[in-house]
């Protein structure tokens, strides 16, 4: 089914009074809950309200939940690789260091159907802003069931968003300031064979950003800074745009498709990971750093189940 354009007017803000959040993740028992710097997630409760649990510090950042329903959080703030129990509170630290390299920057955690946690770190930077020159210090690494952590692949520019494909053959990332997705296959003995660009470069790079002119050639419409992806069920992995208050979709023909475009950034704000949930897996999230609400709105296409969200079904 060729993916058809959302319209802006079709956009709820939900979960208002958020701190910074930067995704959503559905649980299979449709709970909805989103990344809160003043908590450490907060579930967005039907009515409109707010239940914000533990303590995360830092910067919740991209998030998402193992089988037993726990939240994975990728703190951006604090670099650490965390895990909270949304019955409890409690948080446990699954990794802060890769043999003796310690994490600062972690970004978006996905989990594979084997239970390995994935997990993007942006730069090593100090400040992370540093790294905007599109230096290559971004990497890319996984946390085995047994809590062992190692590098999988190194010298990306901004690791940012994660997904996994339908048949989990390779791992795709964003990155950035390449303005790009670049994919990982996934060998049989679990290691990563050579980065490989995933579809058309998705825009054009600066920095330090330019007058944000909608409508002047070089402004921030013209910017292909990727943010988070997904894939929905039909194939196409959909890429936030993040300058660009833009979603895209890269079709398994590797054509690109507009989903959402808000040339003013009124209502599609500074998007940065899209999430699909509901009986119909067509209730769709987008969560944004810069807001204190997720924007809800109903997908053309249902959305590839997460690990979490095939378990037990």
């Amino acid at each position: 089914m060729p993916l058809s354009a959302i319209d802006l007017s079709s956009l709820e803000r939900v979960g208002l009074g958020l701190a910074r959040p930067e995704d959503v993740v559905v649980g299979r028992d449709g709970r909805v809950w989103a990344s809160d710097q003043q908590s450490a997630c907060a579930e967005i409760l039907p009515g409109g309200g707010l239940r914000r649990v533990g303590n995360a510090g830092g910067e919740p950042n991209g998030i998402n939940m193992d089988p037993q329903g726990r939240i994975i959080i990728a703190n951006f703030g604090n670099g650490l690789l965390q895990r909270l129990d949304p019955a409890t509170g409690t948080i446990d630290v699954l990794c802060a260091e890769i043999g003796g390299f310690k994490l600062r920057t972690s970004n978006y955690p996905i989990i594979d159907s084997a239970g390995n946690i994935w997990c993007s770190h942006s730069t090593s930077s100090v400040p992370f802003t540093d790294s905007l020159d599109r230096r290559a210090d971004g990497l890319l690494y996984r946390v085995r069931p047994d809590g062992t952590a190692e590098i999988m692949a190194e010298g990306l520019q901004f690791a940012n968003g994660l997904a996994l494909d339908a048949d989990e053959s390779h791992i795709y990332v964003c990155q950035t300031t390449g303005c790009n997705v670049v994919r990982y296959a996934i060998k049989s003995d679990g290691t990563l064979g050579k980065a490989e660009q995933y579809g058309p470069l998705l825009g054009e790079y600066a920095w330090p950003l330019p007058a944000a002119d909608t409508a002047a050639p070089g402004g921030h419409r013209r910017l292909g800074f990727t943010d988070g992806c997904g894939f929905d069920a039909e194939g196409h992995l959909w890429v936030t745009l993040v300058a660009a208050n833009q979603i895209v979709a890269i079709t398994p023909a590797g054509t690109l498709v507009t989903v959402i475009d808000d040339p003013s950034g009124t209502v599609l704000t500074t998007p940065t990971n899209v999430t699909w949930g509901g009986a119909d897996m067509c209730d769709l999230y987008i969560g944004s750093y810069a807001t204190n609400y997720v924007l809800k709105t109903r997908s053309p296409v249902p959305g590839l189940p997460l690990v979490h969200q095939c378990y037990g079904r």
